[in-house]
């Protein structure tokens, strides 16, 4: 992925310096400079990295440092910051409203990935309640209306667009006017590529600016761009004046960082960036988030959002949801577990929003990891109904069902017994989250009404008694009692800590799973 190289260098070199000895002003100096060779290698703009080696050497002045100071920490801190600070103009980018029309234009270079982009933020916002429409007004490139209409009709979106006026400002005009006597909540309008240097091309997207008068104007900007970017992206905003930036191709393996210097140039905020070729591969940049993706500190709000979207109104994960509730987890319930993870896309994209677990996966193959699961799903479809409704124990009953699923699936009798092994381990698992559960709730019920401290007291009592560990949320001791009332608040709506469209599965045993998937056993035919 674009940028996951200079993660791993800036991750290693700080990693490097915390675990020295003789911690130092040379070896502080001499990560900086492997901090810095990184940036310029990823093409960040030269400027920005100097200026980013100023601030941090800045803030962990070594003269005036107290003794009693954690170095470390420090450093750690101040490099975490300042590239934040990096990615983070400070400032705020329009957000729509429902209840009116709002009209958002995209504007960048040719080939930069502006008429997906447009179907991919259409979509994004109709999954959260709004009324969306696409216009194109790239009357310039051939076959781009017919392509916004293959992508409009595949997302279920209404689109405008003509195969025979070539004036794209009376385009874009006449349908936004016709969408917007529609009452749609969001209007995007897709434009011509067009570069800095072309100078009839940027008085036209000024006049389809005139014409529609936009909310907003997003550039589109291609990652792979390189050094250009900075100078692309100061022309647009001098002509256009774009008041947010999308990064687009970030799944692909190029430097990344001139995206990077855009963002400093113009000091306009990131607001999305687009990890792949389908409908659903757009992700909200939040510049902290990003930050800890790339150092492999994971992005755990970033992947709760990715699972509610792929397993939304899932009829048969809410099923799976009420079984973990009570203590009961079936073949079909993991045949639902794994159907999510595949859904989430590709296992580098999954781990990178895992604290670590980028680090633990860098060697695995996507195509591998989706191979497993696939075959996986080959042996639940050579299963009859009672054996996936089952808790397994069929199968240790009448083990000729083991041989028999084998041949129908195509796999080996070994994979049938690793997959109903490792159901028999979430198939525990689930029995303690619906055992934690009744104890919650219990719990819950004594809370209300009586006296409060005498019933702290004693569900303390109890709780230390069930002891701390495996407990959902990752409480390892029931003494912090403000994380337990957080706790107990979310079983009460039905959240539990668990991740949606998971079974309620906590994020340590999706992890378990994770591992048990992926992990051992090679490639079997």
């Amino acid at each position: 992925m674009v940028l996951q190289d200079l993660g791993r260098r800036i991750n290693a070199a700080v990693s490097d310096l915390t675990r020295s000895n003789n911690l130092d002003e040379k070896a502080f100096d001499d990560m900086l400079k492997e901090i810095c060779a990184a940036l310029l290698s990823a093409d960040v703009n030269v400027r920005l990295v100097q200026s980013l080696r100023k601030s941090i050497k800045a803030s962990v002045n070594f003269s005036s440092l107290p003794p009693a100071v954690n170095k470390k920490r420090l450093i750690q801190k101040a490099v975490f910051d300042q590239l934040v600070a990096l990615v983070d103009p400070k400032a705020e980018p329009f957000r729509p409203k429902k209840g009116r029309s709002n009209v958002i234009m995209f504007v960048g270079l040719q080939g930069a990935g502006k008429t997906t982009t447009c179907t991919k933020l259409a979509r994004h916002h109709q999954m959260r309640g709004f009324r969306t429409a696409l216009v194109c007004a790239d009357t310039f490139r051939a076959g781009a209306f017919d392509q916004l209409k293959q992508n409009a009709i595949k997302a279920k979106i209404p689109y405008y667009g003509s195969l025979t006026q070539t004036d794209p400002a009376v385009v874009a005009a006449e349908g936004v006017a016709q969408f917007k006597k529609e009452k749609f909540d969001i209007i995007i309008v897709d434009t011509s590529g067009r570069h800095k240097q072309e100078a009839d091309l940027f008085e036209e997207m000024k006049q389809i600016q005139s014409a529609i008068k936009p909310d907003q104007t997003i550039l589109v900007l291609d990652s792979t761009i390189g050094q250009a970017a900075e100078a692309q992206s100061a022309a647009f905003k001098e002509a256009a004046d774009f008041g947010a930036i999308i990064i687009t191709k970030t799944d692909g393996h190029a430097a990344g960082g001139g995206a990077i210097s855009a963002v400093a140039a113009t000091h306009t905020p990131i607001i999305f960036l687009g990890t792949g070729e389908h409908l659903m591969d757009l992700e909200r940049f939040e510049p902290k988030a990003f930050i800890q993706k790339l150092l492999g500190m994971g992005d755990m709000a970033g992947l709760v959002e990715h699972v509610q979207a792929v397993t939304k109104d899932s009829a048969a994960a809410k099923e799976t949801y009420k079984h973990i509730t009570a203590g009961i987890y079936t073949l079909r319930d993991f045949r639902e577990n794994i159907t999510s993870i595949m859904k989430m896309g590709p296992l580098s994209k999954l781990s990178g929003m895992i604290p670590g677990l980028s680090n633990l996966t860098a060697g695995l193959d996507d195509e591998d990891g989706s191979m497993k699961l696939r075959r996986m799903i080959y042996v639940f479809d050579s299963m009859t109904a009672a054996e996936l409704d089952s808790d397994g124990k069929i199968f240790v009953e009448q083990p000729s069902r083991i041989v028999r699923v084998a041949c129908g699936s195509g796999t080996t009798v070994r994979e049938v017994e690793d997959l109903l092994s490792q159901h028999r381990m979430m198939a525990g698992m689930a029995k303690k989250v619906g055992e934690q559960r009744k104890q919650m709730q219990r719990a819950q019920s004594m809370l209300k009404g009586g006296n409060k401290e005498q019933q702290m007291a004693a569900m303390q009592k109890r709780m230390a008694s069930m002891g701390g560990a495996g407990l959902p949320g990752g409480l390892g001791s029931m003494g912090d009692m403000a994380k337990m009332m957080q706790m107990l608040q979310g079983s009460g709506q039905g959240g539990g800590g668990g991740l949606p469209g998971l079974g309620g599965m906590d994020l340590q045993s999706m992890m378990s799973q994770m591992s048990g998937l992926m992990g051992g056993g090679g490639k079997r035919r």
